[in-house]
């Protein structure tokens, strides 16, 4: 695995009216890793998602992605550098097949062109032709071709989560920010989103940083793992160590777990 960080947040703060709902937050997502951003509820850790995905501007502070600055970048520019977000609530077009929600994820396609379809029509047959092979291979990968013709708005809500990975995997993504994959989500279909994650970090080298409620699945998935409280960072390493830090079980529990 490699050292080097992937994404840099430098003091990151953001400031609604007088609620500063992000403080300073400092920490580094280290290429190759599944990193986990924990906390309490009101943390910070979505609203720091945000920020770094371009959903929200930062109100200070500094954001580097492979060591270009990134600060304040909308998300569809974030997306042509290989940065992808997903959402607690899965927003698929649940009007169009499985199949077709991973066709339109990848980007610069010719098809979209109304010049290059009157014009150029066989590169845009070409380009069509090699994407839904790529879309048949993801669904073989995560299992969902089955599901194939299914309309994405008739999925489960633990497939839904597993389509946003296939898109994810349709656009080349380097570093894949999931918010809440276990959210609402049944244990067996759970266990296959860790495992496709695992896969997807083993054998094509994506990079995670996973925000997460369920301690369990933070346990089994990922390392480091980074403790906002307050928006900012308390504390960071593996789940061990993080999980019996007395300032952890305290922020978490007032101290009665202890």
């Amino acid at each position: 695995m490699d050292a080097t960080p992937i994404l840099r947040v430098d003091k990151l703060v953001k400031r609604y009216g007088g609620l500063t709902a992000v403080d300073e937050a400092s920490f580094e997502v280290r290429r190759g890793t599944v990193t986990g951003l924990i906390g309490p509820n009101g943390a910070g850790k979505t609203t720091t998602f945000d920020i770094i995905a371009g959903a929200q501007p930062p109100s200070g502070g500094r954001i580097t992605y492979e060591g270009r600055d990134i600060t304040g970048m909308a998300t569809h520019e974030l997306f042509h550098l290989g940065i992808v977000r997903s959402f607690q609530i899965p927003r698929e077009y649940a009007g169009l097949t499985v199949l077709e929600n991973l066709m339109v994820a990848p980007p610069d396609q010719p098809g979209e062109s109304v010049w290059a379809t009157w014009f150029a029509p066989g590169r845009c047959r070409d380009r069509e032709r090699d994407v839904m092979n790529r879309a048949d291979e993801t669904l073989d990968f995560l299992g969902l071709t089955h599901l194939r013709e299914e309309l994405a708005g008739n999925l489960s809500g633990g497939q839904k989560k597993l389509l946003e990975l296939g898109r994810a995997m349709m656009t080349d993504s380097k570093l894949v920010l999931l918010d809440e994959p276990g959210a609402g989500v049944n244990p067996t279909l759970m266990n296959k989103i860790m495992e496709m994650i695992r896969r997807l970090n083993r054998e094509r080298g994506y990079t995670f940083c996973i925000v997460e409620h369920d301690m369990d699945l933070v346990a089994k998935l990922c390392d480091p793992v980074i403790v906002l409280v307050e928006g900012r960072v308390l504390t960071e390493g593996p789940f061990t160590e993080v999980a019996n830090d007395p300032r952890v079980i305290d922020a978490y529990f007032g101290g009665a777990a202890a």
